[in-house]
């Protein structure tokens, strides 16, 4: 039988804990914002560069395609949008909630050059933009 460290154990604890206090922080201050008020996340991005134009993935399950915006100002991409809480979900407690709601914006540092058009479908939960180049590079 291994001997597990006291020390690492408790440290162990004590991390998970403050993790799980940090995110319920997150979460209240979150659920308090007003509707009106900025947005209260930003998803997660993959940013591909190829010869042609970038490619774009942004992480965004179970948010209608309807509900997201695409543009661009000056050289940086702007998605925002909104994820809405399932009406299903509306009702009863929260025991746990994670996945973050309400409005979101990620902006993302476009490179040199001109982008000619953003074409933007969805797949797999994934928002997919490809910006293709202008003429000049």
């Amino acid at each position: 039988m291994p001997i597990r460290d006291p020390a690492a154990s408790i440290w162990g604890e004590a991390l998970e804990m403050l993790d799980r206090a940090e995110r319920m922080q997150r979460q209240f201050f979150r659920l308090q914002r007003d509707a009106r008020s900025g947005p209260s996340w930003a998803p997660p991005v993959d940013v591909f560069e190829q010869d042609d134009g970038l490619l774009v993935l942004v992480a965004l399950p179970d948010v209608a395609p309807e509900q997201v915006q695409v543009l661009v100002e000056a050289h940086t991409l702007v998605i925002r949008g909104q994820r809405t809480l399932p009406v299903a979900c509306r009702r009863g407690t929260i025991r746990q909630l994670e996945i973050p709601h309400g409005r979101f914006e990620r902006r993302i540092e476009l490179p040199p050059g001109e982008f000619a058009s953003v074409r933007k479908s969805f797949s797999n939960g994934c928002l997919v933009l490809e910006l293709s180049r202008g003429a000049q590079r």
